[in-house]
């Protein structure tokens, strides 16, 4: 990853401070960070990134750890050619008889975002070859997604005599339209990084490789942003989308009077007629 700092013009924090900022764990999930950014990383690259029981864990586990953190933005991307190509259902299988995949310990978050607790702070995604099933479930998952040119998608799930379980029935939906998520969810056809972005399943394509330094570089620039004003545009969408635009009004005035009692709000506009970069402390 560290090729991908200095070519952005820094050092991760892990070479600056020592191995402690970062860590690679035997369930092929790396995390690291840099400055304000917290990187995930899927790390089963001669697998094509299948995900077993164990990754699933270690991802709630870095989820909770990022919502713990000072960090501000989060990437999720995948070593090697591939994102993911999906759970890896031979490891899968005896997990998928459980009644719920309810985060098992305390600070851990459900990596598809499904039950609570939920995260507050803003997810990217950085997709490139296979995006399949629960790959992509994961991508929608977050908040924005950069796909490289050779990016390809699908819910396979219905050709495999399963249906999807990881939130694409509700996120594709969201994102595409009824149409066009039924066009995929009940085909199981897969589909390449233009149609993803025409449906709205993607919001970016750039040139393949150079996706994880374009999610870094949004994940940079929402970073030096507002954390209330950022955590309150976040929390007001989601209410809006899965409570209704009534939840999410009811939430303003709470959020409204926060925000104009903040720090923030005092050095945003101290900026602005000094004419400099804004310094947020999320306060």
């Amino acid at each position: 990853m560290r090729r991908f700092f200095k070519r952005l013009g820094g050092e991760s924090r892990r070479s600056q401070r020592g191995e402690g900022q970062a860590r690679t764990s035997k369930d092929n999930i790396s995390t690291e960070v840099h400055d304000h950014v917290f990187l995930i990383g899927l790390d089963r690259a001669k697998k094509r990134n299948s995900i077993t029981p164990d990754m699933a864990r270690e991802l709630g586990r870095a989820y909770g750890e990022y919502e713990r953190s000072d960090c501000r933005c989060a990437v999720v991307f995948a070593d090697g050619d591939d994102f993911s190509i999906g759970l890896d259902l031979k490891a899968m299988r005896p997990e998928m008889k459980r009644e719920s995949w309810a985060p098992e310990e305390e600070g851990q978050l459900h990596p598809w975002g499904l039950t609570p607790p939920y995260r507050t702070k803003p997810m990217v995604a950085a997709v490139q070859g296979y995006c399949y099933t629960a790959g992509l479930e994961l991508a929608l998952a977050c908040d924005i997604v950069i796909a490289a040119e050779n990016a390809r998608f699908g819910q396979l799930e219905i050709r495999r005599g399963m249906m999807p379980f990881g939130g694409a029935t509700t996120r594709l939906v969201e994102r595409a339209g009824w149409g066009n998520a039924m066009r995929y969810l009940l085909t199981s056809d897969a589909f390449d990084a233009q149609e993803a972005y025409r449906i709205g399943v993607i919001q970016e394509i750039v040139e393949s490789g150079r996706q994880l330094e374009r999610a870094i570089e949004l994940a940079e620039l929402i970073s030096i942003q507002a954390p209330l004003g950022v955590r309150g545009t976040l929390e007001a969408a989601h209410r809006a989308v899965y409570e209704g635009h009534e939840a999410a009004h009811a939430a303003l005035d709470r959020q409204r009077l926060e925000i104009v009692e903040s720090n923030d709000i005092r050095e945003g506009m101290m900026a602005m007629m000094q004419k400099r970069k804004p310094k947020y402390t999320g306060t």
